[in-house]
């Protein structure tokens, strides 16, 4: 084949002679060790076929659906703390943010709060949100406790029990009324087990369980499986909690682990040293502590059971709570460049705690985790934020668009990285909180490889590494890439591949991040690369498959015997065909970053589409959902195109194209409610915060104390809500601790720590036609609490503060689109 030369090759060629000027940084990873062969057999688990035949198998290495390895997504969302009405919607908003499993505990006292009296109905309606879940397309695990944690009151068991006997251990009065929770809950599950054609695929028993002793440890885990399969519960996987020195009977359960960017159960009153969460793992898959509320005298199961389990998460943090005496604020970054840490640890199911807020449910007792009722925390009453993907209100954060195109990658090319091995770089970071050797890992298996990035820790500078090539050995061969040297900045995070087949043909690597793999019939096949914003998309083939590979406006530069492709404009449009004899073409798409995580993908007219909107989208059933939150104005496009233009419950119109993509836009009539907000009663003076408690820190103040608080009356539009999908109020308030009421009533609270707090109007039914007010403890100058540097107040020489700065009324639009 001719050699071409363009003014492109040309200069890049100068560039590289240029670059061999400099001092290169060499990045290195021997993954030429073969990979070892799963082992099957040795665990004990349930019934794993479903009645389609379906299979559910776990090896030590990986799940398997069908015969196919399986590296799921999964996210926890509580029934019991969301209205059963926002149910359907909010696991459909789950499935297009790109979860395959949503996981939940079965608090016991939101169930059994009196002794023997159980509630299955309304937000405790475990049976229909796992119908709601299977009809979403989701498969779920359901974490029954008995202990669950989850900030609520002595961990989810009923007072009558804790103050009558033994808990957590095999005493034989404690264990007649778990028998008794789980045969209710296995009513529950009757018919959503996989066995039977459900969705329910995992029982975890208990939750960070580390006690030894008679009757506790391995024994107790073993005593409640048992309790757990006499109920029914008969399901292809049986999980604990594995950090923090966890026991269980090795082989009868797998382990299940997790990591958060904070510790907002700590102690500091300043920020933390860089977390382990940010720093691949290689000997370990337990990522420091998780805030388990008993003390291990051991080492756990889990570590030594490493080489007989697979590597399944649960609890990474898709956000973060503000507990009393630790609030902290996460950005998505914090989040989301966890991904390539976890996953490059050899994380083989990622699943996050919390992906949906909540709210705990409102009665006449109080549920929430407490150091006045023996808890190591103080947590808010009602409000279970979390910052999660999803708001209690089912809002969209920025977050959840960061992490679903990890998300969409996983179910393209999870199959591939599920059986790949952790490959340790020639040098790592000696320890997490060293932050001048560059941190990256690789999966492989042969000659295929995934590289993991990440130059990002919460709260921490991370050095530029400038001129950085990456050598990777592999049995075929050592490779050098990318051709042009680059920078790694502050903050930057990513995942590349490495020999990726493309439908017959090798890409030898490429400088941008796989998403998805899209099958679009008649028109071929397309696979979608995010690329970053200022890093050069460089794609590499074998010079033998150069001649089937059309790239207008693209440099073109052979070396090595490969053929690097460069100089692209990231966008809609493809950048890259490939056409090969008898085969339907293949086309690269390099969305930039910020597209890239505006995309969904999903099923509208009885076909594949992949869908780009601005605005919050999920699919239900055969229409698309769109909400937009304080803009009027929606705006869709798909690929392929629509044969015919869909209707839509607002006027929808074609606006032409964008790329690939078939545009369509709608407008909805704009409407700006107006809260207004009267001061009614002046802050007193806030009594000194207290020490005391199980951790012997700050505690939450006492119920008296909230007599010096500040309020103000709220007044609402009586028609705020018309014409809209929702108003969500959001309140800017400065101080300790927020309180909403209606009238008496509390509505919601929420411990001040920056951002701002948030309600969804029409999840307070009629409560808003009670007088509203909010409520402002003062924050003491000298509060014993952990703040964000950034958020914490200007006390201005004031002994206190206490404020509501504004009340804003954000309209929220819904457009429904069907065919």
């Amino acid at each position: 084949m001719k050699k071409i030369q363009t003014a492109g090759a040309i200069a890049l060629a100068a560039a590289l002679c240029c670059s061999a000027l400099r001092a290169e940084t060499l990045l290195q990873v021997d993954a030429s060790a073969p990979v070892a062969a799963p082992t099957t057999g040795h665990l004990k688990l349930g019934a794993s076929v479903s009645p389609k035949g379906e299979r559910l198998a776990v090896n030590n290495q990986y799940l398997s659906l069908n015969g196919k390895p399986w590296l799921p997504v999964m996210g926890e969302f509580h029934y019991t703390r969301s209205p059963a009405s926002s149910w359907a919607a909010e696991l459909q908003k789950m499935k297009a943010a790109g979860i395959d499993v949503v996981a939940s505990y079965v608090i016991w006292n939101h169930h059994e709060l009196n002794e023997g009296q159980f509630s299955w109905q309304g937000n405790r309606d475990l049976r229909r949100f796992l119908q709601l879940a299977q009809q979403a397309g989701l498969k779920a695990v359901v974490r029954i406790g008995p202990w669950s944690h989850a900030e609520v009151r002595f961990g989810g068991v009923p007072d009558w029990v804790v103050n009558t006997m033994p808990t957590r251990q095999n005493d034989a009065q404690y264990l007649r009324h778990v028998e008794r929770l789980y045969a209710q809950i296995g009513q529950q599950l009757k018919g959503q087990l996989w066995k039977d054609g459900g969705p329910v695929i995992g029982i975890q028993i208990e939750n960070e369980y580390n006690l030894t002793g008679p009757g506790k440890g391995a024994a107790h885990i073993s005593t409640l499986k048992g309790l757990a399969h006499k109920a029914g519960m008969d399901v292809p996987l049986y999980t604990v909690t594995g950090w923090d020195g966890t026991v269980y009977p090795s082989g009868e359960v797998t382990p299940v682990f997790g990591g958060y960017p904070d510790e907002p159960w700590g102690l500091p009153t300043t920020e933390l040293p860089p977390k382990e969460t940010y720093a691949f793992r290689f000997d370990s898959r337990v990522s420091g502590d998780l805030g388990a509320q008993t003390a291990a005298t051991a080492r756990g199961t889990a570590e030594t059971d490493i080489a007989l389990t697979p590597f399944l998460g649960a609890e990474y943090g898709a956000g973060l709570p503000a507990m009393y005496r630790r609030r902290t604020m996460v950005s998505s970054d914090d989040i989301a460049s966890m991904l390539p840490v976890q996953l490059g640890s050899g994380v083989n199911l990622l699943g996050y705690y919390m992906f949906h807020g909540g709210r705990n449910p409102l009665g006449e007792h109080s549920l929430e985790e407490s150091t006045a009722s023996g808890g190591y925390n103080d947590t808010p009453r009602i409000n279970y934020d979390f910052q999660a993907p999803l708001g209690p209100d089912g809002q969209q954060r920025e977050v959840l668009t960061k992490l679903r195109p990890f998300h969409l990658f996983l179910q393209s090319y999870g199959s591939q990285l599920a059986t790949m091995t952790v490959r340790k770089p020639a040098a790592v970071p000696p320890h997490p909180t060293e932050l001048t050797t560059p941190r990256y890992a690789v999966r492989s298996n042969g000659d295929s490889a995934f590289l993991f990035v990440n130059n990002h820790v919460r709260q921490y500078a991370m050095p530029q590494f400038s001129d950085v090539r990456f050598s990777v050995k592999l049995p075929g061969g050592t490779l050098t890439f990318p051709q042009q040297p680059l920078t790694i900045k502050n903050g930057d995070y990513f995942v590349w591949p490495v020999n990726l087949d493309l439908e017959g043909t090798r890409l030898v690597y490429a400088t941008a991040q796989p998403v998805t793999r899209f099958d679009a019939g008649t028109q071929g096949l397309v696979h979608v690369f995010s690329a970053a914003s200022d890093q050069p998309v460089e794609l590499a083939f074998s010079a033998a498959d150069a001649s089937f590979i059309e790239a207008p406006g693209a440099t073109r530069h052979e070396v090595d015997g490969r053929v690097v492709f460069s100089g692209f404009k990231p966008g809609t449009s493809p950048v890259l065909t490939i056409r090969k004899p008898g085969q339907r073409p293949v086309q690269l798409l390099a969305l930039t970053a910020a597209q890239a995580r505006n995309l969904v993908t999903g099923e509208f007219a009885g076909q594949p589409r992949l869908l780009l909107s601005d605005q919050q989208l999920w699919i239900a059933g055969s229409h698309l959902e769109l909400r937009s939150a304080g803009d009027a104005r929606l705006r869709l496009a798909m690929f392929p195109a629509a044969a015919k233009t869909p209707q839509g419950s607002l006027a929808l119109k074609a606006a032409g194209s964008d790329g690939l993509f078939q545009v369509f836009e709608a407008q909805a009539t704009a409407r700006q409610p107006v809260a207004s907000f009267r001061q009614t009663r002046q802050a007193q003076g806030a009594l000194p915060i207290m020490k005391g408690g199980l951790a012997k820190a700050a505690l939450q103040p006492i119920p008296e104390a909230f007599s010096a608080a500040a309020a103000w009356q709220v007044t609402v539009p009586k028609d705020a809500l018309q014409g809209l999908d929702d108003v969500i109020l959001e309140a800017d308030i400065v101080g300790d601790i927020g309180r909403l009421y209606s009238g008496t009533l509390m509505l919601d609270d929420w411990y001040y720590f920056g951002p701002k707090w948030q309600i969804g109007l029409k999840s307070l039914g009629k409560a808003l036609e009670q007088p509203m007010s909010v409520s402002v403890l003062p924050l003491r100058a000298d509060a014993p609490i952990y703040l964000p540097r950034e958020h914490r107040p200007d006390f201005a020489g004031q002994k206190q503060v206490a404020e509501l700065r504004a009340v804003r009324l954000i309209p929220v639009y819904r457009l429904s689109v069907r065919p």
